[in-house]
């Protein structure tokens, strides 16, 4: 494991995060921002060469390029390209291009068969690599994502962990109204998986269970908050679309540097 990140990286993580989205006039913010940190605590300090690194809300691609050019991988006049034509940042993690990224992703319910998938050919050809799937608490909903863990149960992945941005907001509404799975560990425990309930902006709890190792896949559901950090986009569920305007851009640096 690297050395630890501290509050100042992820300030600037944030605040690189709503800079690339105003560059581009778009939108997708708040689940981003639910996301962001533990994909940072992932990336920098439990990553390995020869692990891979699986999105499957692919809206939240955005903090993906962040994490990335915080690692040195992408530079700022890379994140200028976010969005634009013949980008290679596109608003899903793209198909080709980016040596982090080995699927497009973006159709939501997709991302933990692909994990899966990969996770038991690391297997078969006895690499050490582990896989990380970051997946949508909306996307719970899909028949695609629960075939997918049966697969994972079936095989024992241990060398699988899925992490389950749980803010409580989709596309059209509160996951609670639109296609209840609450409580969604509640559904999960009833698979051969290990499963924890962790506050999603804790860096420390989110590292503590990421140090432990499973005989099977590892589930962490992570009880995030959509647009963390910015008041006038926490749990508000049209910053899953709503790009900012100068004044909001504005008022929301100011209140990261507060924080």
């Amino acid at each position: 494991m690297n050395n630890r990140l501290v509050e100042a990286n992820f300030r600037q993580a944030r605040q690189r995060l709503l800079q690339m989205h105003y560059d581009s006039g778009v939108g997708h913010i708040g689940g981003n921002l639910s996301a962001i940190d533990a994909m940072m605590i992932t990336f920098h300090e439990f990553m390995q060469p020869a692990d891979r690194f699986i999105l499957s809300k692919g809206h939240s691609a955005g903090a993906l390029y962040t994490v990335l050019w915080s690692l040195g991988l992408l530079t700022d006049d890379d994140l200028k390209t976010f969005h634009r034509d013949a980008t290679l940042l596109a608003g899903h993690p793209p198909v080709r291009g980016l040596p982090q990224v080995d699927f497009a992703t973006g159709s939501l319910g997709h991302g933990l068969s692909l994990a899966s998938g990969t996770a038991l050919a690391f297997r078969l050809k006895r690499t050490d690599g582990h896989v990380f799937c970051m997946t949508s608490d909306g996307e719970w909903q899909e028949g695609s994502t629960w075939e997918a863990f049966v697969f994972a149960c079936h095989h024992r992945l241990s060398n699988l962990t899925i992490l389950v941005d749980h803010n409580g907001l989709q596309g059209f509404g509160n996951t609670a109204e639109v296609a209840s799975m609450n409580p969604l560990a509640k559904r999960i425990a009833g698979f051969d998986a290990d499963i924890r309930i962790v506050p999603g902006h804790d860096a420390d709890a989110i590292r503590l269970e990421m140090q432990r190792r499973t005989e099977g896949p590892q589930v962490i559901v992570l009880q995030t908050v959509k647009g963390k950090g910015v008041s006038f986009m926490e749990n508000q569920m049209e910053w899953h679309y709503r790009p900012l305007n100068e004044a909001l851009y504005r008022q929301a640096l100011q209140e990261l540097d507060a924080a």
